[in-house]
């Protein structure tokens, strides 16, 4: 985080025409989180924001659930992914995508295996998320 509060990326920038960010491989959450990946690709969603932050996850045969203040659209490019979020669930192939809108608790999971980029919208007031919960499907 800099001195202005917002996230930092890994970024290099050439001549303000293009932002770049270096291919990183995906890692496990460590601790509870046994078969749940992820990789921030422009930067790492901490404190306040005001552009997106995209991501890559897999779930493989696990679920995932976290309440967020900001927007998070999941784009699916391989196997399938569920997605719950106040008493609606969709369900989303490759090609796929959906939103859970802000101040939501969502809920991801997939049966046995899902690749996902997500784009998480803007967080000026830097809220955090919270109420994580993994499980094993």
């Amino acid at each position: 985080m800099n001195d202005a509060g917002t996230i930092q990326s890994s970024r290099a920038t050439t001549g303000n025409a293009i932002d770049f960010w270096a291919a990183k491989p995906l890692k496990p959450l460590g601790g509870d989180y046994g078969r749940l990946r992820c990789r921030f690709i422009n930067s790492h969603p901490v404190g306040s924001w005001d552009d997106f932050v995209l991501s890559e996850w897999t779930l493989d045969s696990c679920a995932w659930e976290d309440f967020h203040p900001h927007s998070e659209t999941a784009f699916v490019l391989e196997g399938e992914l569920h997605i719950e979020s106040k008493g609606k669930t969709v369900i989303l192939r490759p090609g796929d995508s959906a939103r859970v809108n802000p101040g939501g608790l969502g809920r991801y999971w997939a049966p046995v295996y899902a690749r996902m980029i997500t784009i998480y919208g803007p967080n000026p007031q830097g809220l955090e998320s919270h109420s994580f919960k993994y499980s094993e499907v």
